[in-house]
């Protein structure tokens, strides 16, 4: 006997109630808790520190999470941080971003750990996400990893007292210690 499983589209994400936080990730609907406080902490450190660099350098333009990423039709992800560059400004829409970001920034959280290293890692390896940063507030510590070929590479990872540096967003650097 064989099991047909239906994916659903974006147009089933769009039903998705406004009260909870869903992704799609390869067809399958996947609600995503909220964050823990902490969580959220880092996150205004990097997001604030990331949009004045962009911002003073007009570079593009710098989102946090809820924010819809179309990847594909089976494909939404709401990742904590993103920025989009000036150049690519034509993916971003009045509802959602429509493709891939240039950069992308998951804190990882209890929830969501394991699907960010591996699932999402793969989805945005796949769909052209140029740089992916992997920020385990437990372990204060971010990897920088850049697409090569096919995948990510890493380009680094950084603990206490060092700074971060982003490949494409060049000269935008973080001391650790400014987040954690």
């Amino acid at each position: 006997m064989i099991s047909l499983q239906t994916k659903l589209t974006y147009a089933d994400y769009l039903e998705t109630s406004d009260d909870e936080r869903y992704e799609l990730l390869n067809g399958e609907l996947v609600m995503t808790p909220a964050p823990l406080l902490y969580h959220q902490y880092v996150l205004g450190k990097l997001y604030a520190k990331m949009a004045a660099f962009v911002d003073e350098r007009d570079l593009g333009d710098v989102y946090f999470a809820p924010t819809d990423v179309v990847l594909s039709d089976t494909d939404v992800v709401q990742p904590d941080l993103l920025f989009v560059s000036k150049r690519r400004k034509h993916i971003l829409t009045r509802e959602n971003v429509q493709g891939a970001p240039d950069l992308v920034v998951e804190i990882l959280s209890p929830a969501t750990a394991e699907r960010d290293r591996t699932l999402k890692l793969d989805l945005y390896a796949r769909h052209g996400v140029h740089e992916y940063w992997i920020v385990d507030p437990d372990a204060r510590t971010i990897m920088v990893l850049r697409r090569g070929e096919r995948r990510f590479e890493v380009a680094g990872i950084y603990g206490a007292e060092q700074t971060a540096r982003s490949p494409i967003l060049e000269g935008f650097s973080i001391a650790l210690d400014e987040i954690f």
